[in-house]
């Protein structure tokens, strides 16, 4: 019995059942002697909190077990309100995580009447709550749909002092079935200044810009003009855009300024804030316990693996989001049979690239030699064969089922599924206009959504057409509760849809496939309760934070909807910025205004939320047992001939930007790609020039050709990335052929230099992967796109080199993932980076690693930061050209003042963030503290005179205590005495003890500290420890007695230190920000010099295109937009 065991071996040998033991037999527990060991088995042997086999094992009752178990498992609320679904043990990394607040409001109301069960509930959950987050920490912007429309509308009347008659028909809605606002009566206060003036203009008011800037809209201004054939065509007015998107940008200013600004509103605003958003601590799992029954006993899975596994069988639906190399596959294999064997599912469905089907199913058997698997070909989805194989998913007992990403989409959900979803659409849409028409909603908004519910008809019409074939066997048919998706970001193009125009990374049309694996996990959320489906990605976020809410939706649908955050706008006024930037259309033939994420904010709870789903681990945190990298950068001089080229790509630019040329025919893309390949070969602008002895190809020669010298006797291989040029036959210039051509003519043999392109087929590539892995192949070159993810060739891998800087930064960690893998059996690898000075290339790198940067900002194990910069971007400003062609010394002074003006808002920021904290103090803290020091300097006056009335006696006179109700007159009697009630104790609550020197005392036990405490009661009362000397406690308690006037002068001091505090609070919140005028003059010169360097070129440039109904048009100024 011979088998591949694994496929990019390649090489067929006998499988390990024939000199290895593959199966461990399973030997269960029957009894332990502790009640935590009986815990341990019951989740290795049930995955849960099992009393009656617990107590089976253990011979303790149920009640002996809780009390031994206290802390480490909590009994669960939800289970005694009657929730029978509900388990009612639950361990403490599942009770204290997750929504906290919530649980410990659920907790509090339970100790209520059952506080000798949940008093530990709440004392546990209340130590584990989130930090509330202030003002200062938390970003809103004009448009959060979190915000009460009240706020709004209190913000618009204060901004435009709209007069008391008009705010009566003047409102603000929101409608939650289209995350859409809507202000109700825009042009009613037409006299005022500030909203046709100051804040607005002559074309659109400010009601209108307020209305646009809420549902995250640039404003754009359009005329009407007649074309020859005496049509009417709008043309966007780019004067009157740019007035009113400056009046847009105040507006958002002035809210900025206003919206923390009083105590009552903010304090109501975090609040609401925290409950909503700051609420979840991520569970950490831990699989230490998990016994991993029929695993081949010759594989130890690491920690992180374990825990991995546990995530998928107590978490709901999980994304792996794990660096290259980091054993997904098997993570997904364990938790698949573990989930089988506990009962947790029936039959799991692995959907895979196509090309690994067969690398799956030999990795599967190799982790469990004994499973029971099904795996696709490209035969059994012939249309003829399929219903036969879906017939065998469907009837078979298997452990699991194989099948690759095209072939899942085969699969279709059944026509009722599908009909009761486009009819859920359908109900929520006429919701919507329903709501709308009530609340005398845009006209446009209407019509968008009538546009849309024709649509769902349409499609319903189509389904309804289709009488049921019996030949498809549909997914609900196949009996598959559990999903799992490796390399999941393939399907990161699922349809949104936004009011805003444009979005980077937000797909705008309905890719199939991704919205037929929508449809499958929302299925799956279904039958399982949000636990069926897990992802598997080394690149979660490879262009945009955008692609994250795709993740959101697929895995955390009904956490989306309980947050008010299923629509796409709602969770981008949440948690980003958009600005609006331009870009070259797709096919090159002109521009379009993109909207693109500029900066996220409010990270943390963000994560939070993800971190719910996702199990990150960076290689950082893996420690992976991979070769140590060193990092080349290869400087190289620019020839005569590339600095020239270079100067005229900044005179390009200087065209284009002046509209000199048709943006058809020159871009900014277009001139950002030519000053890419001249940095890489000038060759690869004009064939005819010559070969620069200096460029950086003839330095990656060099370096291929020593390395490949003295790493002979090893056969040590090398790989070359690049992505801007192709292999060529046709004689013209290749980057690719010039390379192979010089390590030729120095000796290398042909069989040695291959090209990735050269292997066009899965055999041709397993035979050249295969070969390089021997070390026959010694240098592969190839593309990113061809040979980055699944290229496993690190077997002999000595050195990497990348002649090209791609522009993401996954794709550059998908490059050195090549070599930097388990495997290799080089314990050092060389990584050579090229860079051509003064061109794009050391700029492109500098930006590459800045995306990078951010990226792992967000993917950490630790809090993110609270805000950072998107990284979706493929072209070069004019500006950045410009500074890189010319070295302008005013790029330098805006980089400097950048900088500057950044940490002068930091300090601005640090001051209010003060300053809010002084003015709740000056409003509550200050006067409550100075009340009750008052009363208790009072209460302390009259004590210290009680104690002057009562003088501690001689030793000559009687002592005069009564303790317990005896009067003693002897010392040792009266202490003994006070021992002996401490014995009597059953409760460590306090107990009236007697009275001294015209002072009660009461006795209890401090569970702290762990000993006994008189307190001395007056009109304040004073805490006296115990020891264990009769007459000794006698002199602790004259001497509190005595220290009542110390008290009294330490508070005096308090309360007039606390006074002092509250005028000096009280003038210094009236104070301004002390470098306010600074931040100004830097800001307006930064100003100055982004218009004189026209940085904000592209941010801000907006292009024609067609208005959206209901945009500011032509002479009708305001017909067009408002009744």
């Amino acid at each position: 019995m011979e088998k591949v065991l694994r496929l990019r071996k390649a090489s067929v040998k006998k499988a390990d059942m024939f000199s290895k033991r593959t199966i461990k037999p399973h030997t269960p527990v029957t009894s332990v002697d502790t009640a935590s060991e009986a815990l341990a088995v019951s989740l290795g042997e049930k995955a849960t909190i099992d009393m009656d086999y617990m107590m089976e094992l253990s011979g303790k009752s149920e009640n002996e077990i809780f009390e031994d178990l206290k802390g480490v498992i909590f009994l669960n609320p939800l289970y005694e309100y009657g929730n029978s679904y509900e388990p009612k043990y639950l361990m403490a990394d599942e009770y204290l995580s997750g929504n906290v607040r919530e649980k410990l409001r659920i907790a509090k109301k339970s100790a209520e009447l059952y506080p000798e069960d949940y008093k530990v509930n709440v004392e546990a959950l209340q130590k584990v709550q989130p930090k509330d987050l202030t003002a200062s920490e938390i970003s809103v912007r004009l448009g959060a749909t979190w915000l009460p429309p009240d706020d709004v509308q209190e913000f618009i009347f204060h901004l435009l002092e709209t007069p008391r008659y008009a705010q009566w028909n003047i409102k603000v809605h929101f409608s939650p079935f289209t995350s859409e606002w809507n202000i109700e009566g825009k042009s009613y206060d037409k006299g005022n200044v500030r909203a046709y003036n100051t804040y607005g203009t002559s074309r659109i008011n400010a009601y209108k810009i307020i209305e646009e800037t809420l549902n995250l809209k640039d404003v754009r201004i359009f005329d009407y003009i007649e074309d020859d054939e005496g049509k009417k065509k709008a043309v966007l007015n780019k004067k009157e855009t740019a007035i009113a998107q400056s009046k847009q940008e105040m507006i958002k200013q002035e809210f900025q300024d206003w919206i923390w600004s009083d105590p009552e509103r903010r304090e109501r605003l975090c609040k609401s804030y925290n409950e909503k958003f700051n609420s979840v601590r991520p569970r950490e799992y831990d699989g230490s316990h998990i016994i991993f029954n029929g695993m081949n006993p010759e594989i130890e899975l690491r920690e992180h693996q374990k825990n991995a596994v546990a995530h998928i069988l107590y978490g709901g639906n999980t994304l792996l989001a794990h660096a290259v190399g980091a054993g997904k596959t098997f993570e997904m294999v364990a938790a698949a049979q573990e989930s089988k064997r506990l009962g947790l599912c029936n039959k799991s469905l692995f959907v895979v690239p196509n090309h690994l089907t067969e690398q799956w199913a030999a990795e599967y058997l190799q982790l469990y030699p004994a499973a029971n698997i099904l795996v696709a070909t490209k035969k059994d989805f012939e249309t003829k064969n399929r219903k036969k194989f879906c017939g065998r998913i469907a009837t078979g007992d298997y452990d699991a089922v194989i099948i690759g990403h095209s072939q899942f989409e085969k699969i279709p959900m059944s026509i009722e599924r599908q009909r009761a979803i486009l009819e859920q659409q359908l109900e929520e849409i006429t919701g919507g206009i329903a709501e709308l028409k009530r609340n005398r909603g845009e006209n446009f908004s209407i019509k968008q959504l009538e546009k849309s519910k024709k649509s769902i008809k349409q499609k319903l019409d189509k389904l309804n057409d289709q009488t049921k074939k019996d030949d498809v066997v549909t997914f609900e048919e196949l009996g598959v509760d559990r999903l799992f998706v490796d390399e999941s970001h393939y399907y990161k193009n699922l349809y949104l849809y936004t009011k805003m125009r444009n979005v980077g990374g937000i797909a705008q049309t309905e890719a199939q496939k991704s919205s037929d694996l929508f449809m499958k996990c929302r299925y799956l959320d279904e039958i399982t309760g949000g636990r069926g489906t897990v992802f598997a990605t080394g690149t979660p976020i490879s262009n945009s934070m955008v692609e994250l809410y795709t993740i959101q939706r697929y895995l955390q649908y009904n956490t989306l909807v309980k947050n008010g955050l299923q629509h796409f706008d709602a969770w981008a006024s949440t948690f980003g910025e958009t600005i609006t930037a331009v870009e070259l259309t797709p096919e090159g033939t002109g521009y379009r205004a993109k909207t693109r994420f500029a900066k996220f904010y409010n990270l943390p709870e963000l994560m939070a939320m993800f971190k719910e789903i996702a199990d990150i681990k960076t290689a950082d945190m893996l420690n992976l047992p991979v070769p140590e990298a060193k990092y080349h950068n290869i400087a190289v001089k620019p020839s005569e001939m590339q600095k020239e080229m270079v100067a005229s790509l900044a005179e390009r630019a200087e065209q284009v930007r002046g509209g000199g040329v048709d943006s058809s025919v020159d871009n900014m893309l277009k001139i950002t790609n030519d000053g890419r390949k001249l940095a890489l070969d000038q060759r690869m602008l004009n064939d005819m020039l010559p070969d620069f002895e200096g460029s950086k190809i003839n330095a990656c020669v060099d370096n291929i050709y020593r390395i490949w010298k003295e790493n002979a006797d090893k056969k040590s291989a090398q790989l070359v990335f690049c992505d801007l040029s192709t292999p060529k036959n046709d004689g013209t210039f290749s980057v690719y052929n010039d390379i192979r051509k010089k390590l030729i003519e120095r000796g290398i043999p042909e069989s040695e230099v291959k090209f990735i392109h050269e292997a066009d087929t899965d055999m041709k590539k397993k035979e050249l992967f295969q070969k390089t892995r021997k070390g026959e192949v010694r240098v592969l070159l190839g593309s990113t796109q061809k040979m980055g993810a699944g290229t496993n060739v690190q077997d002999k891998l000595i050195a990497l080199h990348d002649v090209d800087c791609p522009w993401r930064p996954s794709d550059l960690e998908q490059r050195s993932g090549r070599i930097v893998r388990q495997g290799n059996e080089n314990p050092q690898v060389d990584i050579y980076r090229y860079v051509t000075e003064q061109t794009f290339d050391a700029y492109l790198y500098q930006l590459v690693e800045g995306k990078q940067k951010f990226a792992s900002q967000i993917m950490t194990s630790k809090s993110p930061v609270r805000s950072a910069e998107d990284i979706d971007e493929t072209a070069l400003s004019y500006a950045e050209i410009k500074m890189l062609a010319t070295g302008n010394p005013y790029i330098k002074e805006k980089m400097d003042l950048d900088i500057q003006v950044q940490k002068l808002k930091m300090l601005k920021s640090n001051f209010l963030s003060e300053k809010y904290g002084l003015e709740d103090k000056v409003i509550k803290f200050y006067p409550q503290q100075i009340a009750y020091l008052k009363s208790r300097v009072e209460g302390l006056t009259k004590d210290v005179e009680t104690a002057k009335l009562h003088p501690k006696p001689t030793d000559e006179q009687p002592l005069g205590m009564m303790v317990s109700g005896v009067s003693y007159s002897e010392k040792a009697e009266a202490g003994q005495a006070i021992i002996n009630a401490c014995k009597s104790m059953n409760s460590p609550d306090a107990i009236p003890l007697g009275e001294y020197r015209g002072f009660q005392m009461e006795l209890y036990f401090d569970t702290v500290q762990r000993n006994y405490v008189v307190k001395l009661k007056g009109e304040t009362s004073r805490d006296v420890p115990l020891g264990d000397d009769a007459h000794g406690n006698i002199v602790r308690i004259d001497n509190g007695i005595e220290r009542f006037e110390e008290a009294l002068a330490d508070t005096k001091n308090s309360l007039e230190n606390t006074e002092k505090q509250f005028e000096t609070a009280k003038q210094e919140i009236e104070k301004p920000f002390a470098k306010e005028e600074e931040l100004r003059a830097k800001t307006a010169r930064l100003d100055e010099l982004n218009i004189l360097l026209n940085m904000d070129k592209k941010e801000n440039e907006i292009v024609g295109g067609e208005p959206d109904e209901g945009e500011a048009v032509g002479g009708r100024k305001e017909k067009s937009y408002e009744r």
